[in-house]
């Protein structure tokens, strides 16, 4: 009898490690890392800089500081020099349920040797000077894949109506995207002082393909010949991985909280005063928290612009705040989220099509997640 009861603590046991452990994989921060190109696929190749090498590098430096992170996972599209499809790169990243997945590349200008500075993409058209270089650029890897006209259903990256006919599945997580975007960015300006080209938006098949937040990043031009010495360096390397790997971590901070898990008992409540605040809605819960308020993030630029309504289109009230050489420009300020909604609408129709909300608790910027709480 003894022995059976021994076997069944044993049991017992054995399922609590087990469901500890699937909660505490659960709780971590999950990271897919897509260094771009590789294989036959070379990317871009000028003055014996190889895009396809760089990105490899600078992925895995940027892995190896994130992998100090004891609550972060990192699941890499490629470790070695080989081809990745494009698919296979989404899917990765789908499979693995990740929080974010951050692409790694170089950018090229032909044989224009002159142009420099990074630039970071998320998924989503723009209505104004869309320029399909680099969508073209970055989407055109399918040729090398067997079988690509029925993989990709007819897509051709070199027509302009098949950029726009992508579909836009990214929309969801426009927000939390150029969130990344912008701190990966920033971190480039005011941590290594280089040239920021910008927070863009392209039809580039592997953000649209990933169903979680997705960058990818242009380091850098690998056809001007001092930045691409600079990309080619450990030196550039070390550097670019850390201002990345510091924007993933800042991003995590705000946006993912591993000790908050779905798997924690709710504190008990009041039962009547539970089914008050059920009656009300977010917008009015948030509306009664004076210490919150949002506001609609419009653009952000390296140009800083007098905040009056004839510089953003007739939209006012305008704020504009400083982060580091970045300027970033917000409409209106209202306390309720369903009011917010309209003003972003009303930004939109104006032509700020990546335009987002964010929230502020007591003059300091806190996730939209912890606004609507």
């Amino acid at each position: 009898m003894k022995l059976k009861n021994f076997s069944l603590l044993l049991i017992i046991l054995s399922l609590l490690q087990i469901q500890n452990l699937a909660y505490a994989q659960k709780s971590k921060f999950k990271v897919v890392l897509d260094a771009g190109h590789g294989g036959k696929d070379t990317g871009k190749n000028a003055h014996g800089f190889l895009e396809k090498n760089i990105a490899l590098e600078i992925t895995k430096k940027v892995g190896n500081i994130l992998d100090r992170e004891k609550d972060v996972t990192l699941v890499f599209t490629r470790k070695t020099d080989v081809f990745v499809e494009l698919t296979e790169r989404a899917n990765i990243a789908n499979r693995n349920d990740a929080d974010l997945f951050v692409s790694i590349h170089c950018n090229s200008a032909g044989k224009n040797f002159a142009p420099y500075g990074t630039e970071t993409f998320v998924m989503g058209m723009s209505r104004t000077n869309l320029n399909f270089d680099v969508a073209k650029s970055e989407n055109s890897v399918i040729f090398l894949e067997k079988d690509y006209q029925e993989k990709y259903n007819g897509f051709d990256p070199n027509k302009p109506e098949s950029l726009i006919g992508l579909k836009i599945l990214q929309e969801e997580y426009l927000y939390q995207s150029i969130e990344l975007a912008s701190r990966i960015e920033s971190n480039f300006t005011d941590k290594l002082g280089r040239k920021s080209r910008g927070v863009k938006q392209q039809p580039l098949w592997v953000l649209d393909a990933s169903y979680m937040p997705s960058v990818l990043i242009e380091t850098g031009f690998v056809t001007n010949v001092e930045e691409g010495t600079y990309l080619n360096s450990d030196k550039g390397q070390n550097e670019i991985a850390q201002a990345i790997a510091d924007a993933i971590l800042s991003y995590k901070k705000d946006f993912f909280n591993s000790t908050s898990s779905t798997y924690e008992e709710a504190p008990k409540k009041d039962a009547s005063k539970t089914e008050v605040v059920n009656e009300k809605t977010t917008s009015e819960i948030v509306s009664n928290n004076k210490g919150v308020i949002f506001k609609v993030q419009i653009s952000a630029s390296s140009k800083k612009l007098e905040t009056k309504a004839s510089n953003f289109k007739g939209l006012s009230p305008i704020d504009r705040e400083q982060s580091g050489k970045l300027y970033k420009y917000f409409y209106a300020n209202e306390s309720s989220y369903e009011q917010i909604k309209n003003r972003l609408e009303e930004a939109k129709k104006k032509g700020y099509d990546s335009a987002f909300i964010v929230a502020y608790k007591d003059g300091v910027k806190i996730s939209l997640a912890d606004a609507l709480k």
